[in-house]
């Protein structure tokens, strides 16, 4: 599977965020709710949008479908100080980052992201980190579509770290 290496900076992120678990997935409601207000937030840097997950210390290692996580809707700004009342902000810290691009719709995802987790991990020489995962959502990126287009970011660090 075809993968790049970055480091990310930190980024400025406003947008909705939501409760849910795998069982209980809420992403187009969460979607739904940020799209209606996304041209109310101004200062943002580019129109890639970012799709986020944060999830409890260790979650993936006892993988349970009910365990909630929090997700998030988000767009990338150069400043929190015009944030509409009814969004939040998010300081996306920096670090390593395992970049995979992938086609497809979103909903089939889940193989993608099993093999990341599980076989190209941990043959990397990297662990997870514990900071937010994300997608980015570009130009390419069409909703249920199988000529969707987007890039999976998986937080890394060295195994030595």
């Amino acid at each position: 599977m075809e993968y790049r290496i970055e480091t990310l900076s930190e980024t400025k992120l406003i947008g909705k965020r939501m409760a849910m678990s795998f069982s209980d997935n809420k992403t187009g409601e969460l979607w739904r709710s940020f799209m209606q207000r996304r041209n109310a937030i101004s200062d943002t840097v580019g129109s890639d949008l970012y799709s986020m997950q944060i999830y409890r210390h260790a979650f993936f290692e006892h993988f349970d479908p009910n365990a909630e996580f929090e997700k998030w809707a988000t767009i990338a700004v150069t400043g929190f100080e015009n944030a509409p009342a009814d969004m939040e902000t998010f300081v996306l810290r920096g670090g390593l980052y395992a970049v995979f691009p992938y086609k497809g719709d979103a909903k089939a995802a889940d193989g993608t992201f099993r093999y990341i987790l599980g076989t190209w991990l941990s043959n990397s020489g990297y662990i997870l980190d514990d900071r937010p995962h994300f997608e980015i959502l570009g130009e390419k990126y069409k909703k249920d579509s199988v000529d969707s287009e987007e890039e999976i970011w998986i937080p890394i660090r060295t195994k030595t770290d």
